[in-house]
């Protein structure tokens, strides 16, 4: 592995303890190197352990290892704005998207409108979950245009979900402000 790259894969290493580093290194570099859909499976496959009888230690660190998002995301915008916003000002985009995921367990879930199938005559809805990401909005060199490059992203359940929750819901634009605030701490 390139030495550039090793350096900034290890800017992510003091999130984890030493045992959870060794996987989660797998998985960022598995996560680099996979093409298409980067799924904890395809990672494991591109990274030659798909047949390690422990697999589900991989998964672990996403669900249960204890780290900071909030942290990862910060040493993520540090590394984003020295290699595409050291001379400029860094500019910052929110977009939502709609996951879709079906299920009795996926208690977020909404039907939303669907912005990329709809048009102005034409209504699309979609069941799903939707989420808020704050993208570092960057001239990447080589492709010679902008790029929306993301840093932090947050659920947004819907209105009935924090009902029957009991929560107070936030609209859209609550979730994005709240974002913007993460990346200026």
């Amino acid at each position: 592995m390139p030495a550039r790259v090793a350096g900034l894969i290890l800017a992510f290493a003091p999130l984890f303890v030493h045992r959870s580093w060794r996987h989660a290194q797998n998985l960022l570099v598995g996560a680099i190197l996979t093409p298409g859909q980067r799924i904890v499976t395809s990672i494991l496959r591109i990274m030659g352990r798909a047949q390690e009888r422990r697999f589900v230690n991989v998964h672990r660190i996403l669900n249960r290892a204890a780290w900071c998002p909030r942290s990862g995301s910060r040493i993520l915008f540090g590394l984003l704005v020295d290699a595409f916003a050291q001379r400029g000002p860094v500019v910052l985009g929110l977009d939502d998207t709609i996951e879709r995921r079906r299920g009795k367990r996926i208690a977020a879930r909404g039907i939303y409108r669907d912005p990329a199938r709809s048009s102005d005559s034409h209504f699309v809805k979609a069941s799903g979950l939707r989420w808020m990401s704050l993208m570092v909005l960057a001239t990447v060199p080589w492709a010679g245009r902008v790029w929306a490059l993301p840093l932090l992203t947050a659920l947004v359940p819907s209105e009935r979900a924090c009902r029957e929750r009991g929560r107070r819901h936030k609209p859209l634009l609550n979730v994005g402000g709240q974002l913007a605030l993460q990346a200026g701490r």
